[in-house]
Formats: structure tokens, sequence, C-alpha cells
């Protein structure tokens, strides 16, 4: 589905710093007028905000692999509808902090759920809008958990074991290998504004050479 506005997606394990640099990347876009938005997964709504307390709640730690499939999907699918394409049409860059992307990496290759029921419903949930670019933020996992340790608490994903965010690296890395026209994998190991640097620079040559976008005087 072609539309005015570009979809530009972080993904990567818990602790590359993904939420840093999308974060990073909205203000920076602000700042050269260019009309953006910044939303998460699973969240961004009302109704996703809600579902995402149960998925991330620690206290759930029996939910079932299908349970959270779709309910990630149900989280997806109202932000779609309420807030991605809506933007997408007015000709606004939506910046998404995790998308379809995470759940074939976590469900699919870290749970082992069927990888291509999940690609089926995510074209579901997501109306079959696809990112223009996606990022995915590379790190080794002894970085990514230095990074989470300061958050003791954690959430349900981030408490899992190391062979499941394993998995769930390397799921990226296939997913990027299956899609080098769209997804770009950088290493989050480098300095925070030097990451900051590269991607806005890939940014602007996406932006520029689809011509869909001119910063705001």
């Amino acid at each position: 589905m072609e539309l005015p506005g570009t979809l530009i997606t972080f993904e990567g394990i818990d602790g590359s710093g993904k939420s840093t640099q999308a974060t990073m990347l909205f203000h920076r876009l602000l700042k050269e007028e260019y009309k953006a938005l910044l939303v998460r997964e699973p969240g961004g709504t009302a109704i996703s905000e809600k579902i995402r307390d149960v998925l991330l709640d620690i206290r759930h730690e029996q939910m079932a692999p299908v349970t959270e499939l779709l309910l990630y999907a149900a989280s997806r699918a109202q932000l779609v509808e309420e807030k991605i394409k809506p933007n997408l049409e007015e000709g606004v860059i939506v910046i998404c902090d995790r998308y379809s992307d995470s759940t074939l990496a976590y469900q699919g290759y870290g749970r082992g759920l069927n990888k291509g029921f999940i690609r089926n419903l995510n074209s579901l949930a997501t109306q079959e809008l696809i990112p223009d670019i996606t990022y995915i933020i590379d790190v080794e996992l002894d970085i990514a958990d230095q990074r989470t340790d300061s958050d003791k608490s954690g959430d349900r994903l981030e408490n899992e074991h190391q062979v499941f965010k394993r998995r769930v690296r390397n799921g990226y890395k296939e997913i990027a290998n299956g899609a080098p026209g769209r997804i770009i994998m950088i290493s989050g190991e480098k300095p925070v504004q030097e990451l900051h640097e590269e991607i806005w620079q890939q940014t602007i040559s996406k932006l520029q050479s689809n011509g869909k976008h001119k910063s705001y005087e």
C-alpha cells in the first residue's frame, strides 16, 4: 500500500539502544522541520497501552506463546488503525519503536511459532503496511544485558533466558538477510551520537531518493 508518508521502524533485542535512537531521530526530524510522529509497540494508543501492561507484566509467566502472539497483533492492529495509517495518509514520517519484525523475531524465532502464520497475521494487523526503512540495532547479548541490568525488575520479555534472546538475535539477522532493500542492520555498540549520525544520513538519503518529503519552512 503506497501512502504519502514514510514509515520508519526500529528493531533489536532489549538493551540494543533502539528506543534511544528512535527518539533521537524523531527529534532531529522535528528540528529540521519535517512532520514526524513517534510511537511505540506494544502501545501507542489507550487500548494498545492496556494490552502492553498485560504482555509485559512479570506476574504473567504462564502466558501461552499463542496468547502472546495474538495480543501483540491486537495491539499493533489498533495502533495502525488509530495512529500509523492516518498519519501516513497525511504525509507524516512515522517512527515506530518495534513493529511487525519484532513479532517474527520474538514469537517466530524466539518462541518457535509458525513463521508463515505470523507473517499472515502481521499482514492482517498492519493492513499490509510495510515499513519503508527498518533499522535493526544489533548488539552482543552480554552488552544488552549490562544495559538492562540497571532496571533490576525488568519486564516479562527482558527477564527471558539467554537461549531465548540468542534465538531472537539470530532471527533478526535472518530477517535482515531476507529484506536487504528495506532493512539496515547497524552495530549498537558504537557511541550513541555516532550511531545517530549514521542513522540520520541513511534516513535523509532514503527520504531524498523517494522524493516524498521536504522539510517545512
